[in-house]
């Protein structure tokens, strides 16, 4: 089929996703147990939120959709992610009290870069990272909300693994080159994604899954997967092929601005819900047990 610029990749990773199917295994299947462990801390289940940023207040309530959710993720015990914003409204997010990562973008002014991760760590964040797939736009270097991006070297991440006391996260890997890259420069966690389909005819995440994960055999890089992960079976897919967690994105969107926390806690639930539901009809019983075994590709 044809694909539109403006669109192309979202479409071909739904296409890709929804191309994958789950066979049955059911005897001697048991009860499946969402818990998991990520970067040393125990989570309800290996679901995430979405590094989302400049989200306002809905309804007119009196927080931001970004704290909001950040209150869901701690109901719900799971690891929270935010993006690109100020000091102050990354004071805020911190004071819900969620496991959050705070993922900097790659300002042209490292100064604002060092100055963010370092309140970050002030802050009590669970871990830093760096939006690597903001650093290019349509003609040359990002400008995001009035700030220029730059490049960012192997060696520059390297700087910040090595300045800061808490595990350091990648955002944006979409090649083995770069999952490797990440792991010489001691990356603890990468985030596997194309951003909502930045780059035309990007490569589906869940795609190229497989292949980063076995460049990382051994080298203690966990992987997340996003784009496009609305439901317990794209989660289920994702575990399957290689990812230790997968982070929802835009699927939540809805349910944020219409009911906020509560909104985002049921729909949360609903996809750890199916995810339990589909490890029982597979036969796995532990997360960290889930294997493509029971995949099937069209």
């Amino acid at each position: 089929m044809a694909y539109t610029r403006l669109s192309d990749a979202n479409v071909i990773n739904e296409q890709y996703l929804d191309s994958i199917l789950i066979e049955e295994r059911l005897i001697d299947s048991v009860e499946a147990d969402l818990k998991c462990s990520f970067l040393g801390a125990e989570f309800s289940m290996p679901v995430m939120t979405p590094a989302f940023s400049h989200l306002g207040n809905y309804a007119g309530r009196k927080l931001t959709g970004l704290e909001e959710y950040s209150i869901a993720a701690k109901e719900l015990n799971i690891l929270n992610f935010c993006g690109m914003m100020e000091n102050d409204m990354f004071k805020r997010i911190a004071d819900t009290g969620a496991k959050t990562v705070r993922i900097v973008k790659p300002y042209a002014d490292n100064g604002k870069v060092r100055d963010q991760m370092e309140y970050a760590v002030e802050c009590g964040a669970f871990a830093i990272g760096m939006d690597i797939d903001h650093i290019f736009g349509s003609d040359g270097y990002d400008v995001v909300v009035g700030e220029k991006m730059a490049a960012q070297t192997q060696d520059m991440i390297a700087s910040y693994v090595q300045s800061y006391d808490l595990p350091f996260v990648v955002k944006g890997v979409l090649s083995v080159q770069d999952a490797v890259k990440c792991a010489d420069a001691g990356v603890k966690a990468i985030i596997v994604s194309h951003h909502h389909g930045r780059m035309p005819y990007a490569v589906p995440p869940v795609m190229i899954l497989p292949d980063i994960k076995e460049a990382l055999e051994g080298r203690d890089v966990e992987i997340i997967v996003d784009c496009g992960i609305s439901s317990g079976a794209d989660v289920y897919k994702a575990l399957a092929l290689g990812a230790d967690a997968a982070a929802v994105g835009r699927s939540m969107l809805p349910y944020l601005e219409k009911d906020g926390a509560e909104g985002v806690n049921i729909f949360l639930s609903k996809v750890g819900s199916e995810l339990k539901y589909i490890m029982g009809f597979t036969g796995f019983s532990k997360v960290e047990d889930i294997d493509d075994s029971a995949l099937w590709f069209k």
